[in-house]
């Protein structure tokens, strides 16, 4: 691992050395790793499907470029000119008049302690399935096994019955993920990326072309592929397209301004962020080709058409309409192996990713090592998480967080980052220019007006949309009480736990710093 001292002419830490990764490759693959998740698999081709088909690759296009990739070279600048953790990076970026800005930082830290809880327990489902496929243990009722038998679900609420078979996988992916934190940046978060994000790939494009040759794939392909350009006059196919690449990416809650802080001072900056973004997207891509080939064979199977398919994305895609089709298809098992192995290091991947936000903002806040990060806050987390989602309420409790922090938290989060930084601190030229200044693609001043105007308008309107939908319509038709509590609780403990951590004292002063590069060059930089 390189580490190098920040001293001199670029800026002073207190505190001990900032790890870096051990170079571009290694940092390439791991945000891509925190990219490609389990949304890639399950949710991009369920949506491309219902948003026009074929036709839905343009506006998905047109949102990836106008707003996914300028928004990712955002937290790029950011974690790379001010050189920490997002509560760090964004109080120093605000100076002296704006300390406060740090709250904003551990509001995204915050929305990643709350993804992380659980998000650790898919992977944990996804890991227990992945052993249920060698001798197809979920029988002919797939949902019931899943919703009955494996997770014993109840009604909504808070109970404390622990369901045997959800928390020891998930005790055991909590020590896994812990022990490759502890590790640090290159020893752990990077090696790990660079073991299982190749291996992912093998492994989902083995499936892909098994499934291209089942009966009936061209069929699956035709509904996924088909376009209906009268969907792109619909508004709301746009804000999916848009919806799906800002989740996807992994921007705008700190894992990206977290990843970029540990580059180093020359580091590329502009060009790795188009191979992750372009990257992430033809994973999707391929994902949708894998999953409506599959489906195609599915409804063969059954005698129907595509679209009389029930449960084609999210959870009920993976774990209820994935394990019926692999028990019909020819060598299911393995085809079971290859997608729940799939999932798995996928889900890994992104979970670390998620939580390096955490381990990096304590570590700066209070001056700890990543291991005693590791420890001291995983411990609490992956106490959480078990006492949350291994009970017989976890399923209904994880849909419900999940859906307040995606789309409440991070929108609400992207905004507020977008326009602070460019509008209110005026850092779009600085930013801009700390860019040119070390990348070979250059950005101007479209990319300060898509950061700065369409991308906070786009998720202004998703997020009104949002807030409105849940507040008159509830969300499936869970009790009004537990949706307070679930639900809106979860954003209060976000905003909680962001006022909390700000006003907490640092164990180093972190306005001892000065960004790369200096002010005086980006001045002549930008004549």
């Amino acid at each position: 691992m390189s580490v190098q001292q920040q001293s001199g002419e670029h800026g002073s830490v207190a505190s001990r050395p900032r790890e870096q990764w051990s170079g571009q490759w290694g940092f390439i693959l791991s945000a891509i790793g925190s990219a490609v998740g389990l949304g890639n698999i399950w949710r991009f081709p369920g949506v491309a499907y219902e948003n026009g088909g074929g036709a839905f690759l343009i506006p998905y296009l047109i949102a990836l470029v106008t707003a996914g990739i300028p928004i990712l070279f955002l937290d790029y600048a950011i974690g790379h000119r001010f050189r920490g953790s997002s509560p760090t990076a964004f109080r120093r970026l605000g100076g002296k008049a704006g300390k406060w800005l740090e709250s904003l930082g551990w509001f995204q830290v915050w929305i990643c302690i709350i993804i992380a809880v659980y998000y650790a327990a898919v992977v944990a489902w996804a890991a227990s399935y992945f052993t249920f496929s060698f001798d197809l243990r979920w029988g002919d009722d797939t949902a019931g096994f899943f919703f009955g038998e494996f997770l014993q679900t109840s009604d909504p609420g808070f109970s404390s019955q622990f369901v045997p078979a959800v928390l020891i996988p998930l005790v055991l992916v909590w020590v896994a993920v812990l022990a490759v934190l502890g590790s640090g940046i290159a020893k752990g978060v990077q090696r790990a990326n660079v073991i299982f994000l190749p291996l992912l790939v093998v492994a989902f494009l083995i499936l892909v072309v098994r499934a291209l040759f089942l009966d009936g794939a061209m069929t699956g392909l035709d509904a996924l592929f088909t376009p209906d350009f009268s969907a792109l006059s619909d508004p709301s196919v746009w804000i999916a397209a848009y919806s799906q690449i800002f989740f996807s990416l992994s921007i705008a809650f700190g894992i990206m301004i977290t990843y970029s802080s540990y580059r180093n001072r020359k580091a590329n900056v502009t060009a790795p962020a188009l191979v992750v973004a372009f990257a992430n997207s033809s994973f999707e891509i391929i994902a949708g080709i894998g999953v409506f080939a599959t489906l195609g064979f599915f409804a063969f199977q059954q005698g129907v058409g595509v679209n009389e398919l029930e449960g084609i994305t999210g959870v009920s895609l993976s774990f209820v309409t994935f394990p019926a089709i692999v028990s019909q298809m020819p060598g299911g098992p393995f085809f079971g192996i290859l997608f729940f192995g799939s999932l798995v290091m996928a889900g890994f991947t992104s979970l670390l990713s998620v939580l390096q936000v955490v381990s990096s903002a304590f570590q700066d806040k209070f001056g700890i090592t990543a291991r005693q990060a590791s420890i001291r806050v995983g411990v609490a987390l992956a106490t959480v998480s078990v006492l949350l989602f291994s009970t017989t309420t976890g399923v209904i409790t994880l849909d419900t967080v999940d859906q307040w922090a995606n789309n409440i938290g991070i929108v609400g989060a992207a905004i507020a980052s977008t326009i602070l930084v460019i509008w209110v601190f005026r850092k779009g030229p600085e930013l801009a220019a700390h860019l040119n200044s070390v990348s070979t693609f250059k950005v101007g001043r479209l990319w300060q007006l898509l950061v700065g105007v369409l991308a906070p308008a786009v998720l202004l309107y998703m997020l009104i949309q949002r807030i409105i939908v849940l507040v008159t319509e509830g969300y499936e038709g869970y009790p009004l009480w537990y949706l307070a509590i679930a639900g809106w609780g979860t954003i209060a403990v976000i905003l909680i736990g962001a006022i909390t951590m700000t006003a907490l004292r640092w164990k180093h002063d972190p306005d001892d710093f000065t960004p790369w590069p200096s002010a005086q060059a980006l001045k002549e930089l930008s004549k």
